[in-house]
């Protein structure tokens, strides 16, 4: 009973989390962060781990504004930079990843992804503004030949404790809420947003587990069940591929 109790009460705190939508570009600043390989960082704070580090060809970012308490996590940008002599027309493709703040910064990107607004033999001077004027527009999220897939975080105990994020998550959906199927209630019980993508729950119940997910998007606010989700038999650090694929 108590855990039917806990459902009720994150429906009511979920429900002000609207997604985040954006149809023209907005002016905003840039800048990048260190990194000695140019990647991302896998201890971002979207809770990706390895994904993080290298999704989209390591083309990511971290964000303030646009954070959303996490749910910015997975969320795919076009930005381009404001220096016709050095910036391309079309800038770069980001994948959020990380929270990040910079001077007055909407974006601070890998080292990859800074370099990839400029032209080319350009990307070193355009390093040396450090931060830059830019625009940037939220794109629809596409991972060709990936399905979405589960991951479950590294600080997970089998199986008394439980934190997942989803990868791979198409289109231009936020994921608002995740719930796991509990046989003893006979009902949808809510995972709690522990940080950033991640989703957690204490004694999760025994056998292959399923999940839903709410997202709001392009098709409106609508739930995805995954049934089977995770095996009864789950290891942390491991992600489990799903047939779903979001547009």
């Amino acid at each position: 009973m108590g855990l039917c109790q806990y459902y009720l009460l994150s429906v009511v705190l979920l429900l002000p989390a609207l997604c985040y939508s954006q149809f023209t570009f907005t002016s905003s600043r840039a800048s990048f962060y260190g990194s000695p390989d140019g990647l991302g960082t896998p201890a971002g704070a979207c809770g990706f781990g390895a994904y993080g580090k290298t999704v989209n060809d390591a083309n990511v970012a971290g964000v303030s504004r646009l954070w959303n308490n996490g749910t910015g996590c997975g969320a795919c940008y076009q930005v381009r930079c404001n220096v016709p002599e050095v910036c391309t027309d079309y800038g770069v493709y980001v994948v959020v990843t990380d929270y990040g703040e910079g001077d007055d910064t909407d974006f601070v990107l890998s080292p990859r992804a800074f370099g990839r607004m400029a032209l080319v033999d350009k990307s070193e001077e355009l390093y040396t503004f450090g931060v830059v004027d830019v625009e940037f527009l939220r794109v629809p999220c596409r991972f060709r030949g990936y399905n979405l897939k589960f991951k479950v975080h590294e600080n997970s105990k089998y199986p008394q404790y439980l934190a997942v994020s989803m990868l791979y998550v198409g289109g231009q959906n936020d994921v608002l809420a995740v719930e796991m199927w509990q046989e003893d209630c006979k009902d949808w019980v809510a995972m709690r947003r522990a940080f950033g993508a991640v989703f957690d729950i204490s004694n999760p119940p025994p056998g292959a587990i399923n999940l839903r997910f709410q997202v709001s998007g392009s098709a409106g606010l609508t739930w995805v069940v995954a049934n089977n989700a995770i095996p009864k038999i789950w290891k942390a650090g491991v992600a489990y591929e799903s047939a779903i694929q979001l547009e």
